[in-house]
């Protein structure tokens, strides 16, 4: 089986980087970014996705990832969430991809179930926060809310309670994950054509749900000791890496501490990478965060590199870190120390969208990838 190289000698943000049939461009990629923004409620991408991400891409991202995207109508965060469970949605996110690839750019696709953080009001749009009610007006956006489930009936602080899925539902919830997976890298007319998928484990979404014990009460075969609550991702990983075949990436996401006493930590999320990369995954972005409410997070510039740090040094795997990266050679600094392979920004490429030409521009690297409308903005040194 093809594999991800290990960790190696240390690369520079424009060096390219292949994960098993691809190559990315440079290692300056976009992390899925959720925007709320699917107003008809269908799931399908919009206009305004396609231009939101395809600026991206312009701009000389390595990879674009495309943001939480539910594998089922109940794992949508919110009802104004994207989705990838039919093949309407599987057409406006081929659009999407296409864009991305005339620019150059890699794009991924992030496969979500958010448990016990769906059905809530979207971000922004709305006064009312936390849960939707069940009895809302189906009529008024954002519509009636849904029951949840999660590993365990423990509520999210503020969230409705949810459902704890009985153990013979997981296959189900496999299924889903495996569907998915297939509708996003499938090329045109059955998919979607998405060059990678990344599993969402993290933020306080189900699949961090079952990892971590602070919201993991069970008490079968995916509760208790960590190689029963890492199960469920695991079986996901596993049945996603045949279905996608030897070619297509495969990424994790985690949250590598809950921030409290007692939870998730960095230790068990190399432990489970490690596991996930035997198992078929490639690489793992690296936050943290997401599961309870009310912990104190150490936020400053790079809060999270030395998250991604250890999990590369301890799993021997490649990571991307993220979190309050916003200054060229900070980015810079970040892949040649060998504290990540990759770089993921957020805020700052919502900031500007063009950061990657911008980075080329500052360490004075020639690349060939600046869109030929945009050539007369190029600096020369």
């Amino acid at each position: 089986m093809t594999r991800t190289h290990s960790p190696g000698p240390k690369a520079t943000i424009f060096d390219p980087l292949t994960l098993r049939g691809v190559t990315a461009r440079n290692r300056i990629w976009v992390p899925a970014l959720c925007q709320y923004s699917v107003t008809a409620r269908d799931g399908v991408p919009t206009d305004w996705h396609l231009a939101h991400l395809g600026s991206f891409a312009m701009g000389g991202a390595g990879i674009v990832m495309a943001e939480a995207t539910a594998v089922v109508p109940e794992g949508r965060i919110s009802p104004h969430d994207t989705g990838i469970w039919n093949d309407e949605q599987v057409a406006g996110w081929r659009r999407v991809v296409d864009f991305l690839h005339a620019q150059g750019a890699l794009a991924g696709l992030q496969l979500a179930h958010a448990g016990r953080k769906a059905s809530v009001y979207p971000e922004w749009g709305f006064d009312q926060k936390g849960s939707i009610p069940l009895d809302a007006p189906a009529e008024v956006d954002p519509g009636q809310g849904w029951v949840t489930v999660s590993a365990s009936e423990l509520a999210f602080e503020g969230y409705r309670a949810p459902r704890a899925l009985a153990t013979d539902e997981l296959p189900g919830v496999v299924a889903a994950f495996v569907a998915a997976a297939r509708r996003a890298t499938a090329p045109p007319p059955f998919g979607a054509g998405f060059d990678l998928v990344e599993l969402h484990a993290a933020h306080g979404y189900l699949l961090h749900q079952f990892l971590s014990p602070l919201s993991n009460t069970r008490t079968d075969a995916y509760g208790g000791p960590l190689e029963n609550r890492a199960r469920l991702l695991l079986e996901i990983v596993r049945a996603v890496r045949a279905e996608i075949g030897e070619q297509v990436p495969l990424l994790v996401r985690f949250s590598a501490s809950d921030y409290a006493e007692g939870g998730w930590d960095a230790e068990q999320t190399a432990t489970v990478a490690r596991w996930a990369h035997e198992a078929g995954a490639d690489f793992f972005d690296i936050s943290s965060g997401g599961l309870i409410s009310g912990v104190r997070i150490p936020l400053g510039p790079g809060y999270q590199v030395p998250f991604a740090e250890q999990v590369r040094e301890t799993a021997e795997v490649a990571v991307s870190a993220v979190g309050l990266i916003t200054e060229v050679a900070q980015a810079a600094a970040i892949v040649e120390s060998g504290q990540a392979d990759a770089v993921m920004l957020g805020r700052e490429m919502m900031r500007d969208p063009h950061f990657a030409l911008r980075a080329a521009h500052e360490l004075g690297v020639d690349v060939d990838y600046w869109p030929p409308q945009y050539r007369r903005a190029r600096h020369s040194r």
